[in-house]
């Protein structure tokens, strides 16, 4: 056997270690599908708000059912948008105080929805934006009319905008977003990148509240626990992935 032959098995022995090495350090939890959890997101907590093949935990705000225009396809949870600006937003059956919030969405262009959290069901409010606050979901590039910060995706609606870091997908894509509510401290993230921070009930709230947009909606933003709400403003989005856990 020459040295060059000796070499070339020497270099394969190497690689085949090294292959096993990369094998045996690899995570042995297998990949997760959509609209399912990991052994370690179940282990820490964590549940899903949405199978991926019912509307099961969800209904219409006020309302008994489903609204029309609300459907599952493909595993993802789709609004139509033939509810408008009221009568289409839907929530969850239960409630919730301290939580982190994670979901995927995809919009139409020139799309506009939205999350809410906290929502406080009765029949004299006509929607969720009413007492609940708003992660802000819209098509930032393509919506039809002018947008001022405070409305574009991400952030807290009508209250506080989001930081120059913020990563958007285009139109058509999934994004990945997380809202975080811990005894009144809240986070927004986009894609991994967090892009508001405030305190709720802080002095800056109140102000901003005041001033502003929600002045003429004495209980919003006041619940300590509530409904997580998706809107149907009129345009199409689809959801995956929805997942939350208790803090």
């Amino acid at each position: 056997m020459n040295i060059k032959m000796i070499f070339l098995i020497g270099m394969t022995a190497l690689s085949i270690a090294a292959l096993s090495a990369c094998t045996a350090d690899s995570p042995s939890e297998p990949p997760v599908s959509s609209n399912t959890l990991s052994e370690k997101e179940a282990q820490a907590g964590w549940r899903l708000l949405f199978d991926g093949k019912t509307t099961s935990g969800w209904r219409g705000y006020n309302q008994d059912s489903i609204p029309l225009g609300w459907i599952v396809e493909d595993g993802e949870l789709v609004c139509g948008g033939q509810g408008g600006d009221i009568g289409g937003d839907i929530i969850t059956i239960e409630q919730y105080d301290n939580f982190e919030l994670n979901l995927e969405w995809k919009i139409a262009e020139g799309g506009n929805s939205g999350i809410f959290y906290h929502v406080v069901e009765d029949m004299k409010y006509q929607a969720p934006y009413e007492t609940g606050p708003e992660y802000q979901l819209i098509d930032d590039i393509g919506f039809p009319d002018p947008l001022e910060e405070w409305q574009k995706t991400g952030a807290d609606y009508a209250m506080f905008t989001t930081s120059d870091q913020k990563i958007l997908q285009p139109v058509g894509e999934w994004n990945l977003s997380k809202i975080v509510f811990d005894n009144g401290h809240v986070e927004h993230w986009l894609n991994g990148v967090k892009i508001v921070e405030f305190e709720a009930w802080s002095k800056e709230w109140d102000q901003k509240r005041e001033a502003g947009k929600w002045k003429d909606y004495p209980d919003y933003g006041t619940a300590l626990t509530g409904h997580i709400g998706l809107q149907d403003h009129g345009h199409k989005i689809r959801f995956r992935n929805i997942k939350l856990k208790h803090l």
